[in-house]
């Protein structure tokens, strides 16, 4: 459960960061920049922590993680509604990432 709050946290940060550009760059606030800059940080860094041996991996994993974290984001900050192909995207992804997670693999 602890890899699944790592993952989900870099995706907040992600999320935040690059929503911060977004909104940097079609509003003219360049002072969003900063703060972009900073979740991106801590999102690379957090990424770290997942204690995959593979970066790629890790990068993997996090791709299902991402997928339903940014539909959260799109229904919830931007009012969105999700129908059922969100849905059955995320599924399919976090299935994908779930195989990828939890496969049995030597030491």
């Amino acid at each position: 459960m602890m890899g699944f709050a790592i993952f989900f946290g870099a995706a907040v940060f992600e999320i935040a960061g690059c929503y911060l550009v977004w909104q940097a760059l079609r509003t003219g606030q360049l002072w969003l920049w900063a703060p972009a800059l900073v979740a991106l940080a801590l999102f690379a860094w957090i990424l770290t922590l997942t204690g995959t041996a593979s970066a790629g991996r890790a990068f993997a994993i996090y791709g299902g993680i991402y997928i339903l974290a940014s539909l959260i984001f799109m229904g919830s900050v931007e009012g969105v509604r999700l129908d059922h192909w969100d849905m059955l995207g995320a599924g399919l992804a976090l299935a994908g990432a779930a195989v990828i997670y939890f496969a049995p693999r030597g030491a």
